[in-house]
């Protein structure tokens, strides 16, 4: 007999959450603005929602977009959606209408669920797409799941989950510009929770305070918080003045931020007077940390930084973790591999490249995605040559940490986020005065890169700064919106004829606070 199959492949994503739900049951499992659960009544909401669900139609196999903020009701239903063995897609909270639509047509969505609490017009857009909307808190735009879920009576939940079955549809951008969707089946996403677990240091009977959003990397943390018998306190948005006093009454030991926010914490006149004795782990990622501000942070904070590396297509890939920190030769590194995946780094023709030499970070293991969903021949781009290819140029030691230096792509990490320099160009060249646009990332001490823009305007017209970084701002959110806009006659071109976004990003000053 051999060990494979879906019989063989281990708990579904559903299956481990309402595992480690059942083990705990007085625990408190959130704390939100809207409350606390106890994790039996996490339990027991998956199991109304997945009650209310099926009872809406839905079934194994359909596709369903979710769309809230940090709240435990949105968590439950999509793990109820999971359980069910419905893959889940989250709309990024901060996304624009265009893109979020483009989703839910690409998904084939057979449902969106929209928790309305201030999202009440965004429901109502979404509803003109076509896709049935159901509301979480109920208003014009579509039942009230929730209100139902109360309603429904006494229900057990039911992994109905295979580990083959499709998890999870998580959207990155794409060099079109577009975003496209890495798909996941349960197997994967439950290496993802194993990944963390094993490798974060995350720990037991954690008190985890995320003010980022849940939709995304934090949301990682959530199941093997839980696993670890811990209790999830969610902020909708990050103000430091609230998490500073959540961390001091609550006695907070676990929070993952991206640096802006570190650096905003370091900044606040409250930060001193702050009790943060109970802060046992800070996780960062997603952006690079400013060594300066790091170096500020272990002698204020002590050694509780761990830092965290991975993408929407594999994840984790590296950590660094609080004890590497103390070593100061490693504080600009991201890392080593994590016990589950294979790394390498490789040359552009594929073969890897000796000990200290920089190649492109490539990965591979249960954790990484299947596909792109739909997208067969940028599945193939990506998994050339047998690797996953992260886009992303690094250096390893002897001992195999690695050092990023560069990326291949002109992808933009700006405050945690993902830009891409296309979809902000396009959003800019759509106001009436501007001829072409140019986009790049500008190191800086706060974003780690600030979205940058150079404009020439059209034959005598009239922009300010401030008007089209409110125009890409209306149409791609504030994340897309560029820090700085500058206006030339013209772009300098290189020997082919293209932007030299090298020459122009030279002409602007590096704020990141670096040596």
């Amino acid at each position: 007999m051999t060990l494979t199959g879906p019989r063989w492949s281990g708990p579904s994503l559903g299956g481990l959450t309402l595992r480690a739900l059942r083990r705990h049951p007085e625990q408190t499992a959130f704390v939100s603005d809207s409350g606390a659960l106890t994790y039996a009544a996490t339990e027991d909401l998956i199991a109304r929602f997945q009650h209310v669900l099926a009872a809406r139609g839905l079934r194994k196999g359909d596709r369903i977009a979710v769309l809230g903020g940090n709240s435990a009701e949105a968590w439950c239903v999509g793990a109820a959606a999971q359980a069910g063995g419905m893959a889940v897609s989250s709309l990024h909270p901060m996304g624009s209408l265009d893109d979020q639509l483009f989703q839910l047509a690409d998904l084939d969505a057979a449902a969106c669920i929209v928790d309305v609490r201030g999202r009440a017009e965004r429901a109502a857009a979404l509803g003109a797409s076509g896709v049935p909307v159901f509301t979480l808190g109920g208003n014009e735009s579509g039942p009230d799941l929730l209100a139902e879920a109360h309603a429904a009576g006494a229900v057990t939940a039911k992994d109905l989950a295979d580990g083959d079955d499709p998890a999870l549809i998580s959207y990155t951008g794409g060099t079109t510009g577009r975003p496209k969707g890495a798909l996941r089946h349960n197997a994967a996403a439950v290496a993802i929770a194993h990944g963390v677990v094993t490798d974060f240091e995350i720990p037991f009977g954690a008190r985890y305070l995320t003010a980022a959003p849940i939709t995304h990397v934090a949301g990682t943390k959530v199941l093997p918080v839980l696993l670890r018998g811990g209790t999830v306190f969610l902020h909708n948005g990050f103000d430091p003045t609230r998490l500073l006093a959540a961390v001091a009454r609550e006695r907070i030991t676990m929070i993952l931020a991206v640096p802006t926010m570190i650096y905003a914490l370091l900044d606040h006149p409250d930060f001193d007077r702050t009790d943060l004795s109970s802060l046992e782990l800070l996780l960062y990622g997603a952006a690079p940390m400013s060594p300066s501000r790091l170096d500020e942070g272990l002698e204020r904070l002590g050694p509780v930084f761990s830092q965290l590396y991975g993408q929407t297509e594999c994840y984790p890939i590296t950590a660094l973790h609080r004890q590497d920190h103390l070593d100061p030769s490693l504080r600009g590194s991201c890392g080593a591999p994590v016990a589950g995946v294979q790394v390498t780094l490789l040359d552009p023709d594929g073969n890897p490249v000796p000990t200290g030499e920089p190649g492109e970070i490539c990965a591979r293991g249960p954790a990484a995605m299947a596909e792109y969903w739909r997208r067969p021949e940028l599945t193939a781009q990506a998994t050339e040559y047998g690797w996953l290819h992260t886009g992303d140029v690094a250096r390893a030691d002897d001992r195999g940490y690695l050092t990023i230096v560069d990326r291949i792509k002109d992808m933009i990490i700006s405050g945690g986020f993902n830009v891409f320099p296309r979809e902000v160009e396009d959003a800019l060249t759509s106001h009436r005065a501007v001829a072409t646009a140019a986009v790049f990332g500008i190191a800086d001490e706060k974003w780690g890169e600030a979205v940058t823009a150079a404009v020439v305007l059209r034959p005598g017209a009239t922009a300010t700064a401030e008007e089209l970084i409110q125009h890409v701002r209306d149409r791609k959110g504030a994340v897309q919106a560029p820090k700085a806009v500058r206006f030339y006659d013209s772009f300098p071109a290189t020997a082919v004829g293209k932007i030299d976004k090298r020459a122009l990003r030279r002409e602007w000053p590096d704020t990141s606070g670096s040596a």
